[in-house]
């Protein structure tokens, strides 16, 4: 097993590529902030199979956190992350700097609608500009073939496609299936915040939005569900039902009976946020 490569500017990112393009090899990107999971490397498997090289940016985004989130305190474990990444066959980890993203004077950030309104974009205003202004400089950095992200955060997903289509960036976007543990949580770096009861709660949510994707896909009234899928989450015992929506899986416009969908909810139990989401299938020819 060959040792991964890293990099840490942009220049050092760019001289990678293009020796990686000038022997016409394809070229992945995961774009991540780190404290890698089995979802993480998962990306990196589906990468692999769609190109010839592997870049996973470990960035810790600032501006996708607000005063008094947990940007301070988000988990940093860059060598057991290089030593997962090396073991998964990524070939080179990208490691900027805030002041290598965000050199002095840095005043441009991407102003989103579309499939950025509603659910995250009304609870956290500030995040998908965030996100959509750190991976638009990812992938003009890395200039990759493919880039792949979970859909977990499927919002997330919508407005990055949304995004490289607006701005006619040369990369074609793709998405992985959810990783989870083995009772069905979703993967996600924050769950190491969760004490054992407050994961014992946590595991509550796939079940439930499993439960009402099954109901909706037999013909259930979607607002009728909506209501059940709130009502059962806090009988779980979650502290707090942040949302729980329904949209359509291309556009993340409103959902229509017979669209591909996908149930969405999110919740908070103690000091952390989680979310997860079910994918409801429409009819097939």
């Amino acid at each position: 097993m060959s040792e991964i490569l890293t990099a840490k500017t942009v220049n050092e990112l760019k001289t990678e590529v293009r020796l990686w393009r000038s022997r016409g090899f394809r070229v992945g990107l995961v774009p991540t902030m780190g404290a890698l999971h089995d979802g993480h490397l998962s990306l990196v498997k589906h990468v692999l199979e769609v190109a010839d090289r592997c870049v996973v940016s470990l960035f810790i985004n600032p501006k996708q956190f607000s005063t008094g989130e947990d940007f301070e305190i988000y988990p940093r474990q860059i060598s057991a992350d290089l030593h997962k990444l090396q073991s998964a066959g990524a070939h080179l980890a990208y490691l900027p700097t805030v002041d290598q993203m965000y050199p002095e004077g840095f005043c441009t950030r991407i102003s989103l609608d579309g499939p950025a309104s509603g659910l995250e974009g009304d609870l956290r205003p500030y995040f998908f500009s965030g996100v959509a202004t750190v991976v638009t400089k990812l992938l003009l950095q890395a200039l990759p073939d493919v880039a792949i992200f979970g859909e977990k955060d499927y919002q997330q997903v919508c407005v990055i496609r949304r995004v490289v289509k607006d701005l006619d960036i040369p990369v074609e976007v793709m998405s992985a299936p959810i990783a989870r543990d083995a009772q069905g949580l979703a993967l996600s770096s924050r769950n190491s915040y969760l004490n054992d009861n407050e994961l014992r709660i946590a595991r509550q949510l796939n079940k439930v939005l499993f439960s009402m994707s099954d109901a909706l896909t037999s013909g259930a009234d979607p607002i009728f569900i909506i209501d059940k899928t709130r009502a059962a989450l806090r009988e779980c015992g979650f502290d707090n039902v942040d949302y729980v929506a329904l949209r359509k899986m291309e556009t993340f416009g409103p959902w229509q009976p017979g669209d591909d969908g996908y149930l969405i909810g999110a919740v908070r139990i103690g000091k952390t946020r989680i979310w997860d989401g079910v994918r409801i299938a429409g009819p097939r020819q």
